[in-house]
């Protein structure tokens, strides 16, 4: 057997996967086992005792789960009836649609809860144009359950959409002809085969969209905070904000606490797919367009009357916040000011520091990730034996870190750097190094599973004949396959980047002065009563968002089909 490895893994390719498996373990792997170990066994024996003193903050729990679930059930029923309405029907207009439906995934979570908060307030200055705004000094809408677990919808439905969508895109159209030559009408046809064909789509849907609530920190923080609707993440962000790392031990067992959750909840969607798994015979063809007749202007309507609801309102209202003297004022000719955007933009060093550390790590992250992923990628699909289970192994240290919610991945990089590294004598606590790692071990899978997409729709046969030519692994590699799954990799890597550019979920406890990110920045200015100054930086952030979305989308026809991921 050991000669056989050899054979095996001599060579380029045994270096690359010992390789692979390393930086990922690095990453990955070890600081979510040390989290495990000091979250299970705290004094070095494994005890139940953790785990039912973290029980004690019950209500916590109980609000993470019930936001959790209420969240991704609107989010699984907007973002299903959505897809539908683009992907099988012959409303106008599809594109323009599909990129602001995706927009709010774009926008950070903390940036849609100040958006929100200011568009719905007693001091919103869209309300008050048309003498809608709470009474001063009333209780914000917002700040409840219902007001937390529909911004989560929001902020997750987009997950669902694409989920759904590009389930519609696969269906071979047999079936759906078959039904409406028989005169099934457009309902009958919803109710009896697309849906159910549709319903691993809506498990992995609901359980994405679960997940992600279940670890969102910037609208369970601003939202849940003043509701007094304390979740997980914030009762972690709490203890460790105020007792700093000597409650590590504690943090870890919570965090350990939500990972399990997270990893529950995957585990079930798995199980209930496999119940639910249909084989459909036939290749993916035209998606159908039925026509709305009459009925598609009312569709048209409500389908953009949803953009202006989840859009047009709070970017309005986080605009004319940013625009004013000081919050609370309503926008006139008196109070209108650019103050606040030249101090953000050009006065605040830390805001400028930020953008440029955000977008630095991010593009590092997502280059990493994407040279990363093509390596790892050709062993998950087109390696047999050893050398795939080895691939397989390090993968699913990739997907359990991405299942995770972002601030156990954060607490687990505390706890693993916290120390001098052996052997260097260097500290990675406190620098931009270590959110770049949490970066790299929580958005691996983003950029991976769309590469061993690609990799899966290779005949294997290439390998194997330039094997045969005398074609060494880096040639191969090089020269056949990385041009091959390139626009999967560079696919991958622009959600990489939307998604790390924004964040503050892993940065929010691994930020330290000089290495503060656009979202801590955010956070940090509307945490500390800097409305105005955090509307504005908000304001600039979504437009840089929208920015990048656009010039992507403007060089889609220069890229191959599939680099663009809202594009067809």
């Amino acid at each position: 057997m050991a000669s056989s490895l050899k054979i095996r893994f001599r060579g380029g390719e045994g270096l690359t996967l010992a390789a692979l498996a390393l930086v990922v373990t690095v990453f990955c792997g070890l600081p979510l086992l040390m989290l495990f170990r000091v979250g299970v066994a705290p004094e070095g024996v494994p005890s139940l005792a953790p785990f039912l003193e973290a029980l004690g903050s019950r209500s916590a729990l109980w609000n993470s789960v019930e936001s959790g679930l209420l969240s991704a059930l609107v989010a699984t029923i907007v973002g299903t009836a959505l897809a539908l309405a683009i992907g099988l029907t012959n409303v106008r207009c599809k594109g323009p649609l599909v990129f602001l439906i995706l927009l709010p995934m774009m926008i950070p979570p903390h940036v849609t809860a100040i958006a929100w908060i200011q568009a719905l307030g007693p001091a919103s200055p869209v309300l008050r144009w048309v003498g809608l705004a709470p009474e001063i000094g009333s209780t914000h809408p917002i700040y409840s359950r219902e007001g937390l677990v529909t911004l989560l919808a929001i902020q997750h439905m987009p997950l669902v959409f694409l989920v759904v969508r590009a389930s519609l895109r696969t269906f071979p159209r047999e079936l759906s002809d078959a039904a409406r030559i028989c005169g099934a009408g457009a309902f009958r046809l919803l109710a009896r085969i697309t849906l159910p064909l549709l319903a691993p789509s809506l498990v992995a849907g609901f359980s994405l969209a679960f997940v992600a609530a279940l670890g969102n920190f910037g609208i369970n923080a601003l939202i849940g905070i003043p509701a007094r609707y304390t979740t997980l993440p914030v009762l972690i962000w709490r203890r460790l904000a105020s007792y700093g790392p000597d409650v590590l031990g504690n943090v870890a067992v919570i965090s350990v606490l939500l990972a399990l959750i997270a990893l529950v909840a995957g585990g079930l969607q798995l199980l209930v797919q496999r119940r639910m798994r249909t084989a459909l015979v036939g290749p993916p063809q035209a998606p159908l367009a039925i026509d709305l007749g009459r009925a598609r202007p009312l569709v048209e309507a409500a389908l953009w009357a949803v953009v202006a609801a989840t859009l047009v309102l709070p970017s309005v209202s986080l605009i004319a916040t940013a625009l004013v003297k000081t919050y609370g004022l309503p926008l006139t000719a008196d109070t209108f000011t650019l103050a606040n955007f030249e101090e953000v933009l050009v006065r605040q060093e830390v805001t400028l520091r930020a953008f440029a550390n955000s977008t630095a790590i991010a593009a590092i992250a997502a280059g990493v990730i994407a040279v990363v992923a093509i390596g790892l990628g050709y062993f998950l699909t087109l390696k047999r034996g050893p050398a795939r289970r080895v691939a397989g192994v390090v993968a699913s240290q990739a997907n359990i870190a991405f299942a995770v919610p972002g601030l156990v991945v954060s607490i687990a990089f505390i706890l693993a750097f916290i120390r001098p590294v052996p052997g260097l004598g260097v500290s990675l606590y406190g620098t931009l190094w270590i959110i770049l790692m949490a970066y790299l071990a929580a958005f691996l899978a983003i950029g991976l599973n769309p590469v061993s997409a690609a990799y899966g729709q290779i005949d294997g046969a290439l390998d194997d004949a330039a094997r045969v030519s005398g074609a060494g692994f880096g040639r191969r590699l090089g020269a056949i396959f990385a041009p091959l799954v390139a626009p999967a990799a560079a696919s991958g890597a622009i959600l990489v980047f939307l998604t790390a550019y924004n964040e503050v979920t892993v940065s929010a406890l691994l930020w330290s002065a000089g290495n503060e990110t656009i979202g801590t920045v955010i956070f940090n200015y509307e945490d500390g009563g800097y409305t105005t100054l955090a509307a504005a930086m908000a304001a600039v952030t979504v437009v840089a968002t929208i920015l990048i979305m656009t010039a992507m989308n403007a060089l889609a026809r220069l890229a191959p089909p599939g680099t663009i991921p809202w594009r067809d």
